[in-house]
């Protein structure tokens, strides 16, 4: 295990289904610290896929699972070291798709998982994010990561092909999070370098995947990257394991705050 903190994001599309076991066998190859997954759900795969992360040494677990709509998206955090619920100020209410925690490495971080609705049910999705506006406008824990699958991106940059003003209000958005003093990883590390992390129908590239540091966290971000599953029995087809790359970041323990 590399002396960096490793933390893996990524939407594994449907809860997994009878994916799963590929998920598990190539989330237990980048050997991450801490797991963070999008469309976990409270069906069988799902469940399986929870209950053999715990084995492999993961036993610190979160999740958003609706038990009474168990088949619906939600997250799950999945860790080395031990977690608990918190919240913050004006953070977003939607229960499914938000997930704060406190991980007590060393130094201590505090997690925000999130899963935002997209653009086709908008009166869900822009409440969600000015939740997010609003939370980091009252922060005060620190240090801080957030990341998730946004349904987010800059025009011009974060899209293959832009769609005009299709995203403007997601666009803002995300210049509004910079506002605020927390950083785009991948931008932070990489400047305008283009890379996708889901592809629409017409083969439209679209960077979703995001993870933002507060500003006493950025220092310790060292390396991000997306990285596509790759599934041994169809290692040349990009969306083997999910539709969606997964966002592999690291920080320096060395380097970030000792608070906590």
């Amino acid at each position: 295990m590399s002396d960096m903190l490793r933390i893996v994001s990524w939407n594994i599309r449907a809860g997994g289904g009878k994916r799963a076991a590929g998920i598990l066998a190539q989330l237990l190859a980048w050997r991450p610290h801490t797991i963070g997954l999008c469309e976990f759900r409270g069906t069988a795969a799902s469940q399986w896929l929870a209950s053999e992360l715990a084995a492999a040494g993961y036993p610190h677990q979160l999740t958003s699972v609706d038990r009474k709509r168990p088949a619906k998206n939600a997250l799950l955090l999945a860790s080395r070291f031990p977690l608990s619920s918190v919240s913050a100020a004006r953070m977003p209410r939607n229960r499914e798709r938000w997930l704060l925690a406190r991980q007590q490495s060393k130094p201590a971080l505090t997690l925000g998982m999130m899963h935002v609705p997209n653009y086709t049910t908008p009166s869900l999705k822009y409440p969600f994010l000015n939740s997010v506006l609003n939370m980091l406008k009252a922060w005060e824990s620190s240090p801080a990561l957030l990341l998730g699958d946004t349904n987010c991106t800059k025009r011009d940059l974060d899209e293959e092909n832009p769609q005009g003003n299709k995203f403007r209000r997601e666009h803002d958005w995300l210049v509004a999070i910079e506002k605020r003093g927390w950083a785009d990883g991948f931008r932070h590390l990489h400047g305008e370098r283009r890379e996708y992390t889901w592809y629409s129908h017409r083969d439209n590239g679209f960077r979703l995947d995001q993870a933002f540091s507060c500003p006493q966290l950025t220092p310790a971000l060292v390396r991000l990257r997306h990285v596509w599953g790759q599934d041994a029995g169809q290692p040349a087809r990009r969306a083997a394991l999910s539709d969606h790359a997964a966002l592999i970041l690291e920080l320096d323990p060395q380097r970030l705050p000792q608070v906590g």
